[in-house]
């Protein structure tokens, strides 16, 4: 049975002793999405630190429909807050590349905007004497459902231990709003939903990361597959074991 008094208690002390030892008197700088992970992660921050020392970070790619989420999250916590419209920077890539003669792919239009956006929180985090939180949680990062070096990057990863069924179960417990906590994640590009694009339910997965229990046999296999192949983005960059000796 999850704890959640618990484990929320347990994560704001790991925050306060993982920025005591790696950056005492740093801020934690935090992309908000407006979704349940930023926003729970943003909470237990402020938890942990205090809401002066948490600074959110709006990157919306040219217009945003759900932008209001983001700037509803910051005004609940009550935190500072930047927004650094990204739209520039990815099309100047973009347009870098096509001109180098470059088919750009699908699954460079998706990642693109992620790493853009962690660049752009490392580069206000290093004027604003910060630290840059990582908002992945457990379930995707099981089936690799980031982007390396986007939002799989951070300094610090409060929720990388935590399904997505756990993370909302914090988020009502420090009392988010619902609309924020429950609200349906998508790829960016199109109408469609992670879960559609995975092909199985968060709910799903969580039974099975925690329990090992999946009854569609089909399912099982496919989460199996995506945890294979996705898991070097959870390890250290391979190194050349060179002995000089």
């Amino acid at each position: 049975m999850f704890d959640v008094k618990k484990t929320t208690a347990e994560a704001v002390q790991w925050i306060q002793n993982w920025f005591e030892n790696n950056g005492k008197g740093c801020n934690a700088v935090i992309g908000i999405s407006g979704g349940k992970d930023s926003s729970v992660v943003a909470a237990l921050c402020v938890e942990a630190l205090g809401k002066d020392r948490v600074i959110g970070v709006l990157m919306p790619n040219g217009e945003q429909p759900d932008i209001d989420c983001s700037k509803q999250l910051v005004t609940h916590l009550n935190i500072p807050f930047y927004v650094c419209n990204i739209h520039n920077a990815v099309e100047g890539v973009k347009q870098s590349l096509k001109e180098s003669g470059v088919e750009i792919s699908r699954q460079t239009l998706i990642n693109l905007p992620p790493r853009i956006r962690m660049s752009t929180l490392y580069a206000l985090s290093q004027s604003m004497n910060g630290r840059v939180a990582n908002t992945c949680n457990l379930s995707e990062d099981w089936v690799g459902y980031s982007t390396r070096y986007g939002d799989a990057a951070g300094d610090f990863a409060p929720l990388g231990k935590l399904t997505v069924q756990e993370v909302k179960e914090i988020g009502r417990y420090l009392k988010l709003p619902e609309n924020l906590v429950d609200k349906v994640p998508s790829d960016g590009l199109t109408d469609r939903t992670d879960e559609d694009n995975l092909g199985f339910t968060y709910a799903v997965l969580d039974k099975y990361i925690r329990t090992g229990v999946c009854e569609d046999e089909n399912t099982k296999e496919r989460i199996d597959r995506l945890h294979r192949i996705n898991e070097f983005k959870l390890k250290p960059i391979p190194c050349y074991e060179f002995n000089p000796e």
